[in-house]
């Protein structure tokens, strides 16, 4: 009898767990291919058909191969790889496709409606959900039993450890990168700003169309508040109250404008020099009486734009922080180099060159000294990110004429409201002085 039972165990064993290492099978390989095409037809889709209005096939040439290649040469290698690796791939591929599922399709339709590139990231999303339970899989039924228990769990303890600094340095960052360059647009809803406004259609040096509306001034200035036609509403109001001409603008890939969007910001300059451009020929503004008001990435392209264009005479730039792993090296803290970039934002710029088909903006730090003696007004909210930190070498950087005011109560961007009164008056006070003094 135990001659008998002893082979059914055997082979019950057998059934549950592989032996460690133990080459994919035909089904398993099937599903992880099955899942990269939906990754590949997204990517193809996002990147070439129904691409940003105002963009060619040509703006997408790095995003929308490289992505595929690295999905089809993991789904050519995947059978040829171990246990270990198999599961790698699928768990640090499915949260990513998951990710471009929620804000490139779910999010569309639940702030607009289904169109374009939905139905193909919304099944890559499903799909990065099916790799996460094969990764999962793999991983239960090559775990070793037979090893001693200090041993396996040691062994499991450092993979565990692997595992949490692949998250931490890889899927997050390249996550963040996925988000940062696939904003679902949103329709933009008219405000009132305290006065009528005109609708605006301006042209950038890359021949895009971007959308806003102007207050005109009453005080022969004119100040940009951005970016969009709702983030900064209240400030525009504020600027509107005192004579201000009062410029909103969606910035590329937002609302109405054409465009790739970029979170980060990377590649925005002509937009605003596109602003300036067109108050420099507004009749109501007298000759070079142009600021601008930038809230978080807002004030990081008002101070790269404003190093490069004289047209802005003064910028108020609240929320200013990192843009990609050149400033890192600023933030208190930092490590010294080369150690300093082992750290997650040099992976989130790598993947971001790949997504946004460009090389990362300079250093901030080394733009500041170019304003002077342009004033420029920096804000920081002292409860909001921990990278806003970056303001005092900011300013520090930039000289005399730069001013840093620190918010104690202040969350990101949240000036106005923490301090409605002092806000304000440093503010329209700031501009008074640049833009209406002789």
């Amino acid at each position: 009898m135990p001659e008998l039972l002893a082979p059914r165990a055997d082979r019950s064993d057998a059934g549950t767990r592989r032996a460690p290492g133990a080459a994919a099978d035909r089904t398993e390989t099937l599903v992880f291919r099955f899942a990269m095409t939906a990754a590949v037809l997204w990517v193809l889709d996002d990147a070439f058909r129904h691409r940003e209005p105002g963009t060619t096939a040509g703006d997408h040439l790095v995003s929308g191969l490289v992505p595929v290649a690295l999905a089809t040469l993991l789904a050519l290698a995947y059978p040829r790889l171990g246990a270990g690796a198999r599961a790698i791939a699928a768990l640090t591929a499915g949260p990513l496709m998951i990710v471009a599922g929620v804000v490139d399709g779910a999010r569309h339709v639940a702030v607009d409606r289904l169109a374009g590139d939905d139905v193909t990231a919304i099944l890559a999303g499903l799909a990065g959900a099916v790799l996460i339970g094969l990764g999962a899989g793999v991983l239960w039924r090559s775990r070793r039993l037979d090893e001693r228990p200090p041993r396996r769990y040691l062994r499991r303890a450092l993979v565990a450890a692997v595992a949490a600094v692949a998250v931490v340095f890889v899927v997050m960052p390249v996550g963040f990168a996925i988000v940062a360059n696939h904003k679902a647009r949103a329709p933009v809803q008219r405000i009132a700003l305290g006065r009528s406004y005109v609708d605006v259609v301006v042209t950038t040096s890359d021949g895009l169309r971007l959308a806003g509306w102007y207050v005109p001034s009453r005080n022969g200035a004119a100040v940009i508040a951005f970016p969009g036609r709702k983030g900064p509403v209240r400030h525009a109001r504020m600027l509107v109250r005192r004579g201000y001409g009062v410029l909103l603008l969606d910035r590329r890939g937002e609302g109405a404008s054409e465009g790739d969007f970029n979170a980060r910001g990377w590649g925005g300059e002509p937009d605003l020099r596109a602003a300036v451009a067109y108050l420099r020929g507004r009749p109501d503004v007298r000759g070079d009486r142009i600021g601008g008001l930038g809230l978080s990435v807002g004030g990081e392209l008002l101070l790269q734009t404003a190093a490069h264009d004289r047209g802005l005479r003064a910028v108020v730039s609240e929320g200013a922080g990192l843009r990609s792993a050149a400033e890192q090296k600023h933030v208190p803290g930092a490590p010294p180099e080369p150690i300093r970039w082992i750290a997650p934002i040099t992976m989130e710029t790598a993947a971001g060159v790949v997504l946004a088909d460009r090389l990362p903006p300079p250093d901030l730090t080394d733009l500041m000294p170019r304003i002077a003696p342009r004033p420029a007004l920096l804000i920081r909210g002292m409860r909001g990110n921990p990278d806003e930190a970056l303001n005092r070498a900011y300013a520090e950087a930039g000289g005399p004429t730069v001013t840093l005011w620190e918010l104690a109560r202040a969350g990101h961007t949240g000036g106005i409201s923490a301090a409605p009164a002092e806000y304000e008056r440093r503010v329209i006070g700031f501009f008074d002085r640049a833009l209406l003094k002789p």
